[in-house]
């Protein structure tokens, strides 16, 4: 079966689907501590109980969708915390056994940057893609890819890209795999209104680089402010693929003082908006727990039964 013709890919198609919100945070609010570089991938060996009791709320929330505890979960990572690569490989699986035993209609597995392995808020930068060849960052996915492929999760969700050599990496190895993926980008908004990646570029530019990856069913922005979401959805357009937005609270990361800073914004009454500007997917990223995806939900209303397949 092609990846355009995935129920994943079907569904979002159709829209509009509700995504769930924040895993880190939420654990955090519950009292986890985080602080190591594996930050909730830590969990998945420590107390993996606590992700699934996170990935039930946000089901219960009415979340269609569960993603992973797979964001910082890496070879690399997991080598640092004394770990060999068996175990490594076995942890990633896990990440996509605990969602999928919340009960959600999909799983996604979620493909984080390079730069969430460094722990130094460098995924909202993209500093490091200065000093990596395109085969480095393409071989650093690769073999996470290959273990999240075959736990079978319904999509891969490459998320919160911050510059266009990794989205290029990304998009290369997905359309080598030939499985559902998306990719999602974290932006900021320009002095004129137009939305780039962390690093600078045109984010119109890199997801019309995702316009002929079939692998590819949906683009979209997270880990963003939600004031963004506009603009990244008419860059998103350029992709001519279904759009997923789930941006933070409004809250930013310092990653100098590891916390976050500034106020939380309430953004659930913007979803009409964003779904008339054609977003098909709407939830949320750092920050933003189940009682705001409850909101979003109820915003959204009761999921399509039928198998629509149009586009935005």
């Amino acid at each position: 079966m092609a990846a355009s013709e995935s129920s994943f890919a079907v569904r979002v198609a159709a829209g509009p689907l509700v995504l769930d919100g924040g895993l880190a945070t939420e654990l955090e609010r519950r009292g986890f501590d985080l602080g190591s570089h594996l930050w909730s991938a830590r969990l998945l060996h420590d107390d993996p109980s606590a992700i699934l009791d996170v990935h039930r709320a946000f089901v219960a929330a009415g979340a269609e969708l569960v993603t992973a505890a797979s964001y910082q979960a890496s070879f690399d990572g997991f080598h640092r915390a004394g770990m060999g690569a068996r175990h490594a490989g076995a942890l990633m699986t896990r990440s996509i056994e605990l969602a999928r035993a919340a009960e959600p209609r999909y799983v996604a597995a979620s493909i984080g940057p390079y730069g969430a392995t460094r722990a130094d808020g460098s995924e909202y930068t993209g500093v490091y893609v200065e000093s990596m060849s395109l085969a480095a960052l393409r071989e650093f996915h690769r073999r996470r890819l290959d273990v999240f492929a075959a736990a079978t999760p319904d999509v891969l969700a490459a998320e919160t890209i911050p510059a266009a050599a990794e989205a290029e990496a990304i998009l290369a190895e997905v359309q080598h795999m030939g499985q559902p993926a998306w990719l999602s980008l974290t932006i900021q908004v320009d002095p004129e209104g137009h939305a780039r990646t962390r690093h600078g570029e045109d984010a119109a530019d890199v997801f019309a680089m995702a316009a002929d990856v079939d692998a590819v069913v949906a683009v979209g922005v997270n880990c963003s402010e939600p004031g963004d979401v506009p603009a990244g959805i008419v860059a998103a357009r350029r992709s001519g693929k279904p759009i997923l937005v789930y941006p933070n609270s409004g809250e930013r990361w310092d990653g100098r003082s590891r916390r976050w800073r500034g106020r939380p914004t309430e953004f659930e009454d913007e979803v009409p908006t964003w779904i008339a500007l054609g977003a098909r997917g709407v939830g949320g990223c750092c920050r933003v727990g189940p009682d705001a995806i409850a909101k979003i939900a109820d915003r959204i209303g009761a999921p399509p039964t039928s198998g629509c397949t149009q586009r935005p």
